[in-house]
């Protein structure tokens, strides 16, 4: 019976020869600590252990590559332990990828190992915290300022966002069935609405912000601007999505269009919709952020990371951009599970369900 290759092969031939190499390198130095050498010695161990796939090995591999991970942290910076260590990280994510675990799993592992290694990295070469701050410097600013960022988040987010990403999407949507129903108003609207989407975002905010004052409305209004366009385009295209055979059928059945608009053409458009909202969200969000640069309260997210950058506060800079790097995220992964609830007929929805 032939065996299955071990995956990350050439990665772990790389790391052994690398961790060899820091051991030669260390040995041969008289002025290297006892840590150094051990750990590089550990580095090889663990590179021989990834060596089979067997159940023991596995798991003893995991947890010498997780002691030389902490391990290196509390030692002076070398280069090659640090190649070796990111060569035998790559197997990890690698192995874990092609075991049937859930792919956010492996994601959670890739972006342990990342933020690690920006750790490691920022404090061995002593990169100064204006430049790019570390890890554990960022994670302390935002337990600091765990109530500083929650009101900006609900400023930002919860005011500004949501308000105008629901009646952007909704105009757009409403005025889409418009132009559907009413089609010689295609040619009056629809340039009007191309012409939304090409007005520069630095000139509406300071004018949203003189019409609709500093608080939250006129950042509101930056948004539904924004996201009018794609949401209505993505529709028209949506209306036109059925088929010619399921347009007879609904013909034959001497359906009103109301009808045809409401059990066929609007079913078969909620795809084309769930990929304009999905996109909307994160246009939403970077919307509202770039807005309060020109002008808001004492609170939002984007308000934080121009006061504070002007301060050389980074690390408050960067714990503001992981918030709304996270409230992003969880807008987008909520409208992907509401997508797969609507849209399950539909063939790329059957297919990642038949995948998994």
């Amino acid at each position: 019976m032939k065996k299955k290759p071990i995956p990350g092969t050439l990665l772990l031939v790389a790391a052994f020869i690398v961790s060899v190499l820091s051991l030669i390198q260390l040995s041969a130095e008289s002025d290297t600590s006892n840590g150094l050498r051990s750990h590089a010695l550990l580095l090889i161990v663990s590179s021989l252990l990834a060596c089979s796939q067997t159940a023991l090995r596995s798991v003893l591999f995991a947890v010498a590559l997780a002691g030389s991970a902490l391990w290196l942290a509390l030692l002076p910076f070398n280069g090659l332990s640090t190649l070796a260590l990111a060569l035998l990280a790559a197997v990890s994510v690698q192995r874990l990828a092609s075991a049937s675990v859930p792919a956010a799993a492996v994601a959670a592992l890739l972006g342990i190992w990342l933020l690690w290694f920006w750790q490691i990295l920022v404090t061995g070469f002593a990169v100064p915290q204006v430049i790019l701050p570390a890890p554990l410097d960022i994670l302390t600013a935002l337990v600091d300022g765990v109530s500083l960022l929650a009101g900006d988040l609900v400023q930002t987010v919860l005011k500004s966002v949501l308000v105008g990403y629901l009646l952007g999407c909704g105009a757009g949507v409403g005025v889409a069935l418009l132009i559907d129903r009413l089609p010689f108003l295609q040619r009056g609207l629809l340039p009007v609405a191309s012409l939304t989407s090409t007005v520069p975002l630095v000139g509406v905010a300071p004018i949203a912000v003189m019409w609709f004052g500093f608080d939250w409305p006129s950042k509101a209004a930056v948004v539904i601007l924004v996201t009018f366009f794609p949401a209505l385009v993505s529709t028209l295209a949506g209306l036109k999505a059925s088929g010619k055979l399921e347009q007879e059928l609904m013909y034959c059945y001497a359906a009103t269009p109301h009808q045809q608009l409401r059990m066929l053409r609007l079913p078969a458009a909620m795809p084309f919709i769930f990929s304009a909202l999905k996109v909307n969200a994160t246009l939403a969000l970077i919307t509202a952020i770039v807005a309060e640069y020109f002008g808001s309260p004492t609170a939002g997210l984007g308000f934080r990371i121009s006061t504070e950058s002007a301060r050389m506060h980074m690390p408050i800079v960067w714990s503001a951009i992981v918030v709304s790097s996270l409230a992003g995220s969880l807008i987008y992964t909520l409208l992907v599970r509401l997508d797969r609830r609507v849209n399950f007929w539909h063939p790329s929805i059957r297919g990642m369900a038949t995948e998994k």
